[in-house]
């Protein structure tokens, strides 16, 4: 794995310490620093790429993978990918042997991360245990492989599109996710119509323009908790006119709430934004 940053263009390699024909788990934590690219390379293991604050950008064939907390990026052994890091991350990678891989799904996706596995995540974290050996660590390490077998493979979770009509209006939202326009007005800036905006996100992104938004700016959300601003200063910058709109948008998203997910993380209210 190579990393470059625009402070410091040496690189990095993380070579494995175990063969890949080991047949368990190995697991890599790290901060990872703002504006930090993972150039492009693959592994001979499978690769689940976790975040337990900020959001992972990762690029696989073409294809965007974004990923807040509560999900997780399944890169298969061999496949070739880049990241990109906005912000500081606090990173954890589980690379999970070829064997034990073929249970997990054969092209990238997404992967919810339940309760059970975020908790043997945090167990091995706990007793420092980053290659389960004990035959008990390894039978944990075995549920752990099960439980993301289990999880329903997802789509990227804001996709993206070359769409000439609608990707302007993306990178517009992106550069500004607090901008209210509605789908009617932005079809008349593009000389269409509504509906026919409406069906291209439907064929292009696979969700609404409203859900795609609402995505977009709960991915903006947790930068915005992780630099301290307040509930009310996030729902402001979003470009909301209550902080219980943007709670609501939090909790569909999250499943807890913006305070919730600052105190399960130990970040701190206070600072202000860059």
């Amino acid at each position: 794995m190579c990393r470059n940053t625009d402070k410091m263009r040496d690189q990095y390699f993380y070579p494995l310490p175990l063969d890949p024909s080991d047949g368990t788990i190995y697991i890599h934590s790290e901060e990872i620093a703002p504006e930090t690219t993972f150039l492009s390379h693959s592994h001979p293991w499978g690769q689940l790429n976790m975040v337990d604050a900020g959001v992972v950008e990762l690029s696989v064939g073409g294809e965007l993978f974004l990923s807040p907390p509560q999900y997780a990026i399944w890169i298969p052994p061999n496949v070739e990918h880049s990241s990109y890091s906005r912000q500081r991350v606090a990173y954890r990678a589980v690379y999970v042997n070829h064997d034990w891989a073929r249970a997990l799904p054969s092209a990238p996706c997404m992967l919810m991360v339940s309760p059970l596995i975020r908790a043997i995540m945090a167990d091995f974290s706990g007793r420092k245990v980053d290659h389960p050996k004990s035959p008990e660590d390894r039978r944990l390490a075995r549920v752990l492989v099960d439980q993301l077998a289990l999880a329903e493979p997802l789509a990227a979770y804001l996709p993206s599109t070359n769409d000439s009509m609608l990707l302007p209006i993306l990178e517009a939202l992106q550069a500004d996710p607090s901008n209210n326009d509605t789908l009617a007005q932005w079809a008349k800036r593009r000389h269409t119509t509504e509906r026919t905006l409406a069906r291209r996100c439907q064929r292009e992104l696979a969700m609404s323009f409203s859900d795609w938004r609402s995505r977009l700016r709960f991915l903006a959300s947790l930068g915005m908790l992780k630099k301290g601003l307040s509930v009310k200063e996030v729902a402001l910058e979003l470009g909301y006119s209550s902080s219980s709109a943007f709670i609501t948008l939090f909790r569909r998203h999250a499943g807890t709430s913006p305070e919730q997910y600052r105190r399960a993380r130990g970040l701190k209210e206070g600072r202000t934004l860059e």
